[in-house]
Order: structure tokens, then sequence, then C-alpha cells
């Protein structure tokens, strides 16, 4: 039995884009609501909105020197010079990516508030009275906390930018007598300057889809608004307006990320492998401490400190959780995780399959679309998926679309596709580039179809990359905060979850055991990436 797979791509396509179109639909109501609509978009531009864009913009700025202040110095330090430990800080400082960002948070605020170890031990040796460090949560604290735990998106790209450089042109210029900081700031730097453009692109994304660093320190982001709006307003049509700007903002960022991403590749042509000045300049003495102490300040900041103040309740016993409960939080990560990596990894290899079997301008757009979800924060899907449901429960107040979204893990899931299967489709897509289009008209010519040669030809040769795709979305669904506090059915908390809730009610002990389990998981796919920046750090 033959079956055509083409049919498919477009209500696939559906699936992930539905809740991002309803979204900007939001912009345009129909009937005696356009009126209200627009008349609410004034008043919000007179009180909240100033408030949520200068908050929004100061953060972004804040984030965007702070990344590259921290990751474009580590990444020219590990890939053109040598000093002690440069092999491990290579891909240790890569760790912080296994760190949620409300964890940092959480962490920091235990350690650094008014009744932290650290303002107790320095009130108990000075004999001060009163705060001695200013308030952690506000802008500056979250800035500081989203540069750390950030910063590996910079540090990462430019540093396979700076490998990949034009050699030529650096060896040509120290045989003209350049020195080194002459090399790196006209030469090497201007030709990581795409690759930098492109993480901290992907860094301010994550800034503005972040719900729980601004909620945790009540700063009134864009992300943060929307769930006011909705959740304590009870205003629909306010946080529809203010996820349709967000989402504006986004996408805009999306598209500087991916031009930038496109001059990365013009820029790395040419690169020769194996000159002179590939080889790195070993720095001795007080250089040498200095790049050491430039590369261990970031590990420290974005992953060590932050393990060590969660282990801190554990060690003084300051925590009493339930271990049932705890297993129970568990189990409902790993269910909603393997659900989700399984669908997701399907969607993302019948996608990647129609764009290879057909590669029209309508396929490749298609699919295109359908990728973007990665950047659309949860909160714009959280609004998407629920803007439906409210109309149609004014319209057919029998409907049971409603119960099916918010009581049970469909419309969980679902906003998990929106926003996961991008990873996906970017890991298959890779493993598609690998396997020569010799095969597929060899299958061709044998009378084979579409679901014969994607099982028995294209499956095989893509089972490592399906398995990276499914580990990756499977941590991100583990992590993923916003969506999941508002879609998650009754008493079906997770491990995300519960370390908000545990947070937000001043319960950092008990919050440790579950933060540091989002951790552990975390660390699987920093694990396998690390591993390769080692074996290319030794060859």
């Amino acid at each position: 039995m033959h079956l055509h797979l083409r049919p498919f791509l477009l209500p696939a396509t559906a699936l992930l884009m539905l809740p991002v179109a309803l979204v900007l639909a939001a912009w345009w109501p129909w009937g005696e609501g356009s009126a209200q609509a627009w008349a609410l978009l004034g008043e919000m531009a007179s009180t909240v909105l100033p408030d949520y864009s200068a908050t929004s913009f100061v953060l972004c700025v804040l984030v965007a020197i702070g990344v590259m202040a921290v990751g474009v110095p580590a990444a020219v330090l590990v890939t053109l010079f040598d000093f002690p430990g440069r092999r491990v800080f290579t891909w240790a400082l890569l760790l912080p990516l296994a760190m949620p960002a409300y964890v940092v948070a959480y962490g920091y605020t235990d350690f650094l508030q008014f009744s932290g170890p650290l303002q107790t031990a320095l009130r108990d040796v000075s004999g001060a009275q009163g705060r001695v460090f200013p308030e952690v949560r506000n802008v500056w604290g979250a800035a500081w906390v989203m540069t750390f735990s950030l910063y590996p998106y910079v540090y990462l790209l430019a540093r396979t930018a700076l490998r990949e450089r034009a050699s030529h042109l650096m060896e040509a210029a120290r045989l003209l007598g350049a020195p080194m900081w002459r090399r790196l700031r006209e030469i090497a730097l201007p030709l990581a300057r795409p690759a930098v453009a492109a993480g901290v692109a992907l860094a301010l994304m994550e800034t503005l889809a972040d719900y729980g660093v601004s909620s945790y320190f009540g700063i009134q982001t864009f992300t943060a608004g929307i769930y006011k709006a909705w959740l304590a307003m009870d205003n629909r049509l306010a946080a529809a307006q203010l996820a349709a700007m967000l989402l504006a903002v986004v996408l805009v960022l999306l598209a500087l990320e991916r031009r930038a991403q496109a001059r990365m590749r013009f820029a790395a042509r040419g690169a020769r492998a194996g000159s002179q000045e590939a080889r790195p300049v070993v720095l001795q003495g007080p250089s040498a401490l200095l790049a050491w102490v430039l590369c261990a300040l970031p590990l420290l900041m974005g992953f060590v400190a932050p393990v060590l103040f969660m282990l801190r309740p554990l060690w003084t016993q300051e925590w009493d959780l339930p271990w049932a409960r705890f297993v129970e939080w568990s189990l409902n990560s790993l269910r909603l995780g393997l659900i989700t990596a399984l669908l997701a990894v399907g969607l993302a290899v019948l996608l990647a399959f129609l764009q290879r079997r057909h590669p029209d301008r309508l396929t490749r757009g298609v699919v295109g679309l359908a990728s973007v979800g990665y950047a659309v924060p949860g909160a714009v899907v959280v609004v998407g998926l629920l803007l439906p449901v409210g109309w149609l429960q004014t319209l057919w107040p029998q409907s049971s679309v409603g119960y099916w979204i918010t009581a049970t893990s469909l419309g969980l899931v679902w906003a998990y596709l929106v926003r996961f299967s991008g990873v996906a489709l970017q890991s298959v897509q890779s493993g598609y580039a690998r396997i020569p289009m010799s095969l597929d008209e060899s299958a061709r010519m044998m009378g084979s179809s579409d679901t014969r040669l994607l099982r028995e030809v294209h499956g095989p040769l893509l089972k490592g990359p399906a398995v990276a795709a499914a580990l990756l979305v499977f941590v991100d669904v583990m992590k993923e905060l916003p969506a999941t506090l508002v879609l998650r059915p009754f008493n079906s908390d997770t491990l995300a979850v519960v370390t908000y809730q545990l947070a937000r009610d001043e319960r950092l002990g008990e919050a440790a055991l579950p933060a540091l389990a989002l951790v552990l998981v975390g660390l699987i796919p920093v694990v396998l990436l690390s591993r390769t920046l080692r074996d290319e750090a030794q060859t």
C-alpha cells in the first residue's frame, strides 16, 4: 500500500502555527469588539505599556552587554591562547546551559538576602545593623542572573567562528609584523562579529521569554504583564495584545539571528586549517593567571556558585520534602518529556522528509514557518491556546474543548510541540544533510513508496540525530515553566512548577532538591556537547 505523505504537510504545520496565528489575530477583532480592543490598547499605552516596554528594554540592554562582556573574552582566550586549564574551560564554560535561569535566581536570592548566610555572617563579624547589601530582586539582579545563565550562547558561537576564521589572513598579518592585539582587533573579532550578534539575539529571545526570574524578582516585563493581565485582571484581550507585541519583538530578533547565521557561513569561507596561526599562543605568568580568572569567573557565577547555594540547605537539613510527592513530580515531568519528545521527533522527521522529497518554494516556506516555534515565548503560546477556548465557551457553552485543553495534558503537550518541535527539526535536518541524494534516487528507481523510503533507508541513518533531537526536547520540556504553570492539569505538578512555587513562597530550602534534579537533567545534553568540544580541544 502506497501512502503519500505530502498531504500531511499543511496539517502538521497548522498544528504548530495555529496558536501563534491566533495571537496575531487578536489585533484585529471583528464586530463590536474592535472599538473595545483599540480603546484598551490606548489605555494600556498610557498606563502599563510604558513600564513593560522600559523594563524589558533596560533588561535586554543589560543582558546584551553582559553576555558580550563575558562570552567573547572567554571564547577568544580558549581558542587563540594556551594557558593552564584551557582544555577544561573549553567545555566547562558550557555548564551554565544546564541551569534554568529561575534556579540561578533562587540560589542567589537565598544566599544574598537579608537573612541569608552571607549578610548574617557579615553582620556577626562587623557588628553592623540592617542590610549590608542592596536588594538583589530588581532589574540589575535579573540582568546578572540572565547574563551568567545565557552567556554560553555567545561563547559557543564566537568560539566556533574563531576556530573557523580565515586563518590565512591572520597568518598574513603576523608575517607583516602585526602584533597579536592588532590581529585580534582588526581581523579575528570582525570575523566573529556575526557569531556574536547571533549569540546575543538568542540570549535576548530567552530573556524576553523568561517568566520565572521576572516574576520572582517582581520586575514588570512583557511576559510578567501577560500573565498578570490574564490571571490577575482576567482580561484576555489585553493579554493577547501584549503577547502579540512580545511576539513581534521576538520575530525581529529571530530575523536578525538568522541573518547573522548566514553571515557566519559567509565569513567562514576561505578558512584554512592547519596554518601556523591556528596554533594557540602560550601565556605565562600574570597573563596566564588573568586568562584563568576571566574563564573561571563565568563558570563560578553561572554554575558552581548556584549549585553550592542549592546544596547548602541539604547540608544544613533545612528542608522537609515528602519523598512520595517528589517521586510523583518527577514522574509527571518524565511522562510529559517523553511524550513530547516522541511526538516532536515524529513531526520533525515528517517535515524534514517532505522538504527533502519536495524542495519547492511552498514546502520550504511551510517548513520554515514550523521551525520558528522555538523562538516563541511560552506566555505567547499559552495565550494562543486559551484564546479560542474562551471564544468557543462564549459561542458554544456546551463545548468540551476547554476541558481537553485545560483539564488534560493535551493542551500542555500541544504547547510543548509548538515551542520545541523546531529544536527537533534542526537536529533532524542536520542528519538529512549527511544522507546523499543518490540513495533516494536509487529507491525511486526501484519503485519504493515514501513510507518505505523513510522506514528502510532514512530511518536507520537518522537514528543518531533523532535520538539527539529527542534528548534536547526532553530536557527543554523538563525545564519549561511558563506554559506548564498555566496549562498543567489539576494536581499534576512538575519539578519546574514545584521549584517555582516553593521559591515564591520563600521555602527555598525545600525548593533545593527539585531544582537540583532539573540541573542534573539539564546536564545531559551539555555533557554530550562538552564531549565534542573536549575532543576538538585535544586535536
